[in-house]
C-alpha cells in the first residue's frame, strides 16, 4: 500500500468508541485527502512525517464563532467589570449595536483582514474546521459583504461552514418596525444568501426574537435549503429548543437556562447542544447549562469557542474545553468528543471528527503525550502543527 502521505510514530487518539481510541506506536496513511489507513504498521508514503510520539487528535471543529465583525468591545468590558449586566449595555446602545456600527463601517478587505487574524488564532489550537457567522449587518448590504470578507477565508489553513445570522438582532433603524425587518429577512437577506451559507440561525431571546418570529426566518431559510441552528436558552428559559426540534436543527446553543422539557424536545428531535463555556465565563453567568440531563438523554455535547467581540473573545477550543470542563463539569473526554465528534454532529458534518478509513484527513498534531492534557494546560501553545484535507499546514518542528 502507497499513500501520499504518512503519520508515523504517533499516539492516535481516534476517536472511535465510548473512549479516546488510543493506538500506540500508531500511523496515519492519507490518499487524496481521506484517511487510508490507521494502525500499528507503517505503510510505504510518497511523504513520511515522524511525529516524535506525539498525540494525533482529529483535527478540532469549531461548531460556532462569529469571526468577521468591525471593531471590538475592550471599553463594554470594562463597564461589565464595573456591574453593568450584556442586556444592560445592549439596552443602553452597545453590545450588538455597537459592533453592528463598526462593521457596517468597515469595508470587506478591512472584515476579512481582520477575519484572517482572528482564524489563525484558532488554527494555531488546533483547528481545522470553523463554522463562521454573519450577523453584524443587519442590512443586506454589511451581511453580503460578511459573506464577501468570509469567502476570501476560503481555501486556506481550515475549511469553512457559513451561517447566516442576520437575525441576531432587530437594527435601530427597525426598533419601531419589526415586521419590516423580518420582510426584509425573509425576502431579501435569505435569497442572497443561497448558495454561499450552509446554515441559519436566530437569536431566540427577549433581546432577540420571539419564538413566532424565528419561526418565520426559519422556515423561509429552510425552505431556501439551508440548514438549521438557533441560539436558545441563554439569558432566559424560551421555546427556543422547541423551535429547534420542531424544524430539524443541528443544533442548539448555549442553553444556560434549558429546563427537562427543552432537553427532552433536543433527544426527541436529534439537536445537538452546543457549549459555550468562553460567553458564560466572560460574563460571569450563574447559570450553568444541564450537562446532567444531557448526559440522561443520551445527548452528545458540542464545545465552541463563540468567537465574538462582545461576550466570547475566545479563540481557542483547547481553551474552550478547558472551560467546559472546570465550569460545566465536563471530564476531558467528554471536552475533546465535544470538539470532534460532537462537534462535526452539530454542523452536519460525518465525514470528520474521528480518524478512521475513508473519512476526510484532518488531523491535529500535539506536543503532549494523553489526550487529557489538552483540557488540563491553560493557554500553553499545545498545537504542533495540523493536517487539513490531506496537506500539512506546517513543518513540524
Amino acid at each position: 500500500m502507497l499513500v501520499d502521505l504518512a503519520l508515523v510514530n504517533a499516539t492516535v487518539a481516534t476517536m472511535v468508541g465510548d473512549g479516546y481510541g488510543l493506538v500506540t506506536d500508531a500511523s496515519i496513511g492519507i490518499v487524496d485527502g481521506r484517511i487510508e489507513f490507521v494502525g500499528q504498521s507503517r505503510p510505504a508514503a510518497d511523504t513520511t512525517v515522524d511525529v516524535g510520539g506525539r498525540l494525533v487528535t482529529p483535527g478540532l471543529v469549531d461548531p460556532h464563532t462569529h469571526l468577521v465583525f468591525g471593531g471590538n468591545r475592550a471599553t463594554e468590558f470594562e463597564s461589565r467589570l464595573g456591574g453593568a449586566t450584556y442586556a444592560e449595555l445592549n439596552e443602553a446602545g452597545g453590545g450588538i449595536r455597537s459592533t453592528v456600527a463598526a462593521t457596517r463601517f468597515s469595508s470587506t478587505d478591512e472584515l476579512a483582514r481582520s477575519a484572517a487574524l482572528r482564524l489563525g488564532w484558532l488554527v494555531g489550537n488546533g483547528a481545522t474546521t470553523v463554522e463562521v457567522k454573519t450577523g453584524y449587518g443587519l442590512d443586506l448590504q454589511t451581511e453580503v459583504r460578511m459573506l464577501d470578507a468570509i469567502d476570501r477565508l476560503r481555501g486556506g489553513d481550515a475549511d469553512l461552514h457559513v451561517t447566516l445570522m442576520a437575525a441576531h438582532t432587530v437594527p435601530e433603524e427597525f426598533a419601531d418596525d419589526r415586521e419590516g425587518y423580518i420582510r426584509l429577512l425573509v425576502d431579501e437577506v435569505i435569497p442572497a444568501a443561497v448558495g454561499r451559507a450552509d446554515s441559519i440561525d436566530v437569536f431566540v431571546e427577549t433581546i432577540g426574537f420571539s419564538a413566532d418570529e424565528a419561526e418565520r426566518i426559519l422556515s423561509a431559510g429552510r425552505a431556501a435549503g439551508l440548514g438549521v441552528a438557533v441560539h436558545a436558552d441563554q439569558l432566559t428559559l424560551g421555546e427556543g429548543c422547541h423551535l429547534a426540534a420542531r424544524y430539524g436543527a443541528r443544533s442548539a446553543d448555549h442553553l444556560e437556562h434549558a429546563d427537562e422539557a427543552a432537553v427532552a424536545a433536543l433527544a426527541e428531535g436529534g439537536v445537538v447542544p452546543v457549549l459555550i463555556p468562553g460567553a458564560s465565563s466572560f460574563l460571569d453567568e450563574a447559570a450553568r447549562p444541564p450537562i446532567d440531563l444531557f448526559r440522561s438523554h443520551g445527548l452528545p455535547m458540542a464545545v465552541a469557542t463563540d468567537l465574538n467581540p462582545g461576550t466570547s473573545p475566545t479563540a481557542s477550543l483547547p481553551l474552550a474545553m478547558h472551560l467546559a470542563c472546570v465550569r460545566f463539569g465536563l471530564t476531558p473526554l467528554e471536552a475533546l468528543r465535544g470538539a470532534t465528534t460532537a462537534a462535526a454532529a452539530a454542523l452536519g458534518l460525518d465525514d470528520r471528527g474521528r480518524l478512521a478509513e475513508g473519512l476526510r484527513a484532518d488531523v491535529a498534531i500535539w506536543d503532549v503525550e494523553h489526550p487529557a492534557e489538552l483540557s488540563y494546560w491553560v493557554g500553553a501553545p499545545l498545537c504542533a502543527t495540523t493536517v487539513v484535507g490531506g496537506s500539512l499546514t506546517k513543518d513540524l518542528r
